[in-house]
């Protein structure tokens, strides 16, 4: 019996290669949402850090 089922659990090892399109695409979809929420996020980023920098002031001076 126990050596049944190591036998069986050893046999499915080589068959299971896991489903590499499908984490191809959700690899290239969130690319895809990423570089989309940066084109519209870009100027409200800059706007805040500019914002932000202009309140501290230059530390230069």
């Amino acid at each position: 019996m126990l050596w049944t089922r190591l036998r069986s659990r050893v046999g499915d090892a080589g068959q299971d290669r896991g489903d590499v399109p499908g984490w191809v695409l959700v690899t290239l979809m969130t690319a895809g949402i990423v570089m989309a929420l940066w084109v519209v996020a870009e100027p409200e980023l800059r706007s805040l850090l500019h914002h932000a920098l202009h309140i501290t002031g230059d530390p230069n001076r």
